[in-house]
């Protein structure tokens, strides 16, 4: 798994709003919805109840997943109640966010982005149900995670009280200051890009400037230290020495929650550069060749032997961009690329990549094929935020 940075923003060569190409491509598979309201309704329901019987209900997350894997299962069951206004999940999600909190404090002993996933799992909730105990976890993982933020002062003594180690104050002539390290443990030496945008979150709730400073500061450091020149973002620096992860090392969520985040810091500071990077960020995302072929069809993680990290990596693009789409009424034709997007991924994963076997539907982690043969957990999370996004972003009916 990789880190966090709070929130993003542009770099020098990813292109003007004014400039950027929001229109559907003509080679994309079926990306217009064929399924009225119910329907889309029903299916996402069976995939999240397919998950269910799966529950380890004495630690709070699900046996035939990963650690932070099982914190995306409980968004996505927050989010499908938020979105259809129906809280048909708030007793499991309710129950077990809080009893793994009750268990791992913070989720802060091994890695800060799966805290933060499950910390965003409870804003999620929160958001939904208005259960402040599910918020106060959220803030209290936030406050634990934000000891491993470098500050403008620790760039300057080129140190930082959490890590074991000399860090480089800048790399590429740039500061660090704004990063965020991958792991809580004094000698880990990366600085990664995905973040669950909990920082902009929490400023939109409380209105405390805090938040929006760590989210402005880790913008500050993606925009000048962590995009390619495509408008994708990448993954890791190390502080010790300005060492990066390969170029080619491009994934769906780092580019994801920095959309994401993007979307909720525009609406809390009303600065539109950082919607316009946005805008930018999405047309990259759902245009590049990089995890996407021609038709549109996600191609990353199609792992139908075993489960991994990189299988989950596509949901999180996928959620973020619906995030995307909520908060663009002004934008229509950007909401309608990532409507058209979200449904080629949509009637590929119902056509293409999953097999009815009552009482469940079974969706392979290969979204462009061919049709899974047996129930694989990470096959059903993969496809679950497709599954709850098309309810919300496709017409009412």
């Amino acid at each position: 798994m990789t880190v966090i940075t709070g929130l993003l923003f542009l770099v020098a060569g990813a292109g003007s709003v004014l400039g950027q190409d929001l229109s559907v491509p003509s080679t994309w598979r079926e990306p217009e919805n064929k399924y009225n309201l119910a329907q889309r309704i029903a299916t996402s329901q069976n995939a999240l109840d397919s998950l269910l019987p799966e529950l380890n209900e004495t630690i709070g997350y699900f046996n035939v997943l990963g650690y932070w894997q099982g914190g995306n299962v409980f968004s996505a069951m927050a989010n499908e109640d938020y979105v259809t206004h129906l809280p048909l999940y708030q007793g499991v999600v309710t129950t077990y966010l809080n009893k793994a909190f009750a268990l791992y404090a913070d989720y802060s002993t091994q890695y800060n982005d799966d805290a933060l996933w499950w910390a965003t799992a409870c804003y999620y909730a929160y958001r939904a149900y208005g259960d402040a105990n599910l918020l106060s976890h959220a803030v209290q993982t936030w406050e634990n995670v934000k000891t491993f933020q470098i500050s403008p002062q620790d760039a300057a003594s080129d140190s930082i009280p959490t890590k074991s180690f000399p860090i480089m104050g800048t790399c590429d002539g740039k500061t660090m200051a704004g990063g965020v390290f991958w792991r809580p443990v004094a000698n880990d030496t990366a600085v990664n890009s995905v973040t669950t945008g909990l920082s902009a979150y929490l400023a939109e709730l409380t209105g405390n400037c805090t938040y929006t400073d760590s989210a402005i500061a880790a913008a500050t450091w993606m925009q000048t230290l962590n995009m390619n020149s495509d408008g994708i973002a990448l993954d890791t620096i190390n502080a010790n020495d300005c060492s990066r992860s390969p170029a080619t090392e491009l994934f769906t969520y780092n580019s994801g929650k920095l959309i994401e985040g993007l979307s909720v810091l525009s609406d809390v500071t009303g600065d539109e550069s950082w919607r316009d990077f946005m805008t930018n960020t999405v047309a990259a995302a759902v245009k590049t060749n990089v995890w996407q072929g021609a038709n549109g069809v996600i191609t990353e993680g199609g792992d139908t032997e075993a489960d991994s990290d990189v299988v989950g990596f596509k949901t999180i693009l996928i959620r973020s961009l619906h995030e995307a789409w909520r908060r663009s009424a002004e934008n229509p034709e950007m909401q309608n690329l990532i409507k058209s997007y979200t449904n080629v991924q949509y009637n590929a994963l119902l056509e293409l990549a999953s097999t009815e076997n009552l009482p469940w539907r079974w969706y392979s982690s290969e979204w462009a094929g061919p049709q899974p043969t047996n129930f694989t957990g990470w096959g059903q999370l993969a496809a679950l935020d497709v599954l709850v996004s098309v309810i919300d972003i496709n017409p009412t009916v």
